[in-house]
């Protein structure tokens, strides 16, 4: 049995090469566990394998991938960024590269002063929760007691 790696460099990680691919794949931040299945699919690599077990050339094909899903051949449905206001094309976005993204759209949001932007901007939930009892941040919650 070949020896397994317990430290594998992967997408600018450090990731456990104790897991099983899919697994440790998925700890890089914008890859869940769908992408990562069908990631493994396309490069017809055993998904019951340990990320260390991979050889270097399994591991930089792995990388390819991970950093650009599209040109392995995977759907533009399984990116998490189609049609990028700034580029017109089906992107995904990795790590830091996500952060900035999000950061950047919430921000232009702000810019326009949208519905979404100004909830953004008050601090108050985004997608429509109830707001009546939940979500209160910072803020004694409950009554207070009459002093007598």
């Amino acid at each position: 049995m070949p020896e397994i790696r317990p430290i594998v460099r992967l997408a600018g990680r450090d990731l456990d090469g104790l897991k099983r691919i899919a697994a440790a794949i998925e700890d890089i931040k914008g890859i869940g566990l769908p992408l990562a299945h069908a990631i493994l699919d396309q490069l017809k690599i055993d998904p019951d394998l340990r990320l260390g077990q991979l050889s270097d050339s399994q591991l930089a094909l792995l990388e390819k991938a991970v950093k650009s899903p599209a040109s392995v051949g995977l759907p533009p449905w399984l990116l998490n960024r189609r049609k990028d206001l700034g580029t017109g094309r089906d992107i995904h976005l990795i790590e830091a590269d996500l952060d900035l993204a999000i950061r950047m759209d919430i921000e232009r949001e702000r810019k326009v002063k949208s519905w979404r932007g100004i909830r953004h901007a008050l601090g108050l939930k985004v997608r429509g929760q109830r707001t009546r009892t939940t979500g209160r941040k910072g803020r004694t919650v409950g009554v207070r007691k009459s002093t007598r």
